[in-house]
């Protein structure tokens, strides 16, 4: 693994104090990065160019977010996937209402989720329980299909949900098992077939794999929660580098900036001691480091009705 250049610098761009950072997406369009935290029921932005930040309060806890085509943003809120209009945004955010998930469920919520390289928005919900049974499930959203749950086993906390390049491989986890997944994804008929291990986090008892994101190298970058550091897989699975965080618990992660060459990275306090958190204030914060040498994709786009 390359050793950092001078120019792989790791920042604190926006100290946060989420109480459960996650979600992190990059708007090239806008250039901006967007980003919800779960406890606080809370929306954030914040604009590099010009160090413009912002947030916004939510009707309920938040999960994940994708792009609308319109410039729109779909929010996945706990219970529901809604519409947001950051255009007509003033102290509160409008939002209408799309579809509902899960209601029967008692124990479920929306975790992760990403749009696919189709106009599609797959994401997948969680078991709160503290039993932690595999009850949650995968779905893929679109505006011609409403809501198809993928045909996947039952998860307890669905995570690094994305795709590759072509698209046609969908990437996610269950953070309660030490391995990446994959699988060969049809998003037309919302089907995933050959299931198998694309990557095991052998090394570290205390790394959980989090969010991830795809380059367009076709590597995946995992953030591994309780380990501090992200991890950049080769396509083979193979690990390529590892990227050292000051804060133990990174949860989500995604390549922007003007050139598509700036990891960001956002995190979470959640279940920290008072002595961990104490060692590590800036959990819940927003980093940024420079990746010469790679580059992210641009984050694809849900048609939204």
């Amino acid at each position: 693994m390359p050793a950092p250049g001078p120019d792989e610098v790791l920042r604190l761009a926006v100290d946060a104090r989420c109480a459960h950072g996650e979600g992190v997406v990059w708007d090239q369009d806008r250039q901006q990065v967007l980003w919800v935290d779960i406890d606080g029921a809370r929306l954030w932005l914040h604009r590099p160019g010009d160090g413009h930040t912002r947030s916004w309060a939510l009707p309920e806890r938040a999960g994940c977010i994708g792009l609308g085509e319109d410039g729109s943003l779909l929010l996945a809120l706990a219970k529901g996937l809604y519409r947001a209009d950051l255009d007509g945004a003033g102290q509160e955010l409008p939002l209408w209402h799309l579809e509902a998930v899960e209601l029967e469920q008692a124990h479920t919520k929306v975790n992760d989720g990403r749009a696919d390289r189709h106009g599609n928005f797959v994401f997948g919900t969680m078991n709160e329980h503290p039993e932690r049974a595999p009850t949650g499930a995968f779905y893929q959203y679109s505006a011609a299909h409403g809501l198809r749950r993928l045909p996947l086993p039952g998860v307890a906390i669905p995570n690094s949900i994305c795709f590759s390049p072509d698209g046609l491989t969908m990437y996610w986890c269950d953070s309660l098992d030490a391995r990446i997944l994959c699988g060969d994804y049809d998003p037309a008929n919302a089907q995933v077939r050959a299931v198998r291990c694309f990557a095991r986090i052998e090394d570290d008892a205390n790394a959980s794999p989090d969010g991830s994101c795809i380059d367009a190298d076709g590597y995946l970058w995992n953030a591994q929660w309780g380990a501090a550091r992200v991890v950049r897989y080769r396509p083979d699975g193979t690990v390529d580098r590892i990227v050292p965080l000051p804060v133990p618990q990174p949860s989500c992660c995604a390549l922007g900036g003007p050139a598509l060459d700036t990891l960001y990275v956002i995190t979470s306090p959640q279940g920290l001691d008072p002595a961990a958190r104490a060692a590590a204030p800036e959990s819940g914060g927003l980093y940024a480091l420079p990746v010469p040498g790679c580059r992210g994709l641009a984050e694809s786009r849900v048609a939204l009705p």
